[in-house]
């Protein structure tokens, strides 16, 4: 990349932005956005031809998504060498930007396998979103540039705007999830109520028989609390009524 090519990657990552910012408030779920990520770096970045991104599951590195199947089998050598430009970006938070014939020195497992590819230059960033999803950005370059300079600092925002986005999502899908939770458990709550009470007007009993009589259908049945406080609901409702 030159000078003169920095509006344009600007613009490129203004674009992808937008475009994550679509796939962070859909419903279509992590993976989704995940793939999203890779698909729009290679857009954003003029010398990336392919991305994945590595993650960490209980200590253990693996690709949580990518734009090409080669990705995934470079990304494989350098977890079975247990080194890589991946792996040093995710150990140590640094941007690692690298053409071939310096990563046959630094790392000369990968350099091996990524030149097997095709890929010349390869640029990974360090990517964390909680301690779930830790990990990397990977670009992978068939061309020997290296990537430029300015693609180290562009890559950086892009994964920052990334971490922010999925931190966001995670915690509105979080938000939504208890909210759900909370209503379901006011919704049972109200329909065991509804039963007790019915309970207590048909048998004359006092409140806490009425509940005892309900755990013990529960248990018996083995169902639900809330369902069977539902079904006595139901029941008793759809009785029909005689006239006084």
């Amino acid at each position: 990349m030159l000078d003169h090519d920095l509006p344009r990657a600007f613009d490129e990552l203004a674009g992808a932005a937008r475009s994550l910012t679509e796939s962070f408030e859909s419903d279509e779920g992590e993976q989704n956005v995940l793939d999203t990520i890779v698909a729009e770096a290679v857009r954003a970045f003029p010398d990336a031809d392919m991305a994945s991104i590595t993650a960490f599951h209980h200590g253990e590195p693996e690709t949580a998504a990518h734009s090409d199947p080669r990705a995934v089998e470079i990304d494989r050598g350098q977890y079975q060498a247990g080194t890589g430009p991946c792996l040093r970006a995710a150990e140590t938070g640094d941007v690692v930007r690298i053409a071939m014939p310096d990563a046959a020195d630094r790392f000369p497992e990968f350099a091996r396998h990524a030149s097997a590819f095709g890929v010349g230059s390869y640029l990974a960033a360090p990517l964390r979103v909680d301690d779930t999803l830790a990990g990397a950005l990977n670009l992978f370059g068939f061309g020997d540039h290296g990537f430029a300079a300015a693609e180290s600092h562009l890559i950086t925002v892009y994964t920052t705007l990334v971490s922010f986005g999925l931190r966001s999502a995670r915690r509105y899908r979080h938000a939504a999830e208890q909210c759900e939770h909370l209503t379901t458990a006011m919704r049972s709550r109200a329909v065991i109520e509804q039963a007790k009470g019915m309970l207590m007007a048909i048998h004359r009993v006092d409140a806490e028989t009425a509940m005892r009589r309900l755990v013990t259908e529960s248990q018996q049945t083995n169902t639900k609390l809330r369902d069977v406080a539902g079904r006595f609901v139901v029941e008793v409702s759809s009785r029909p009524r005689t006239a006084d």
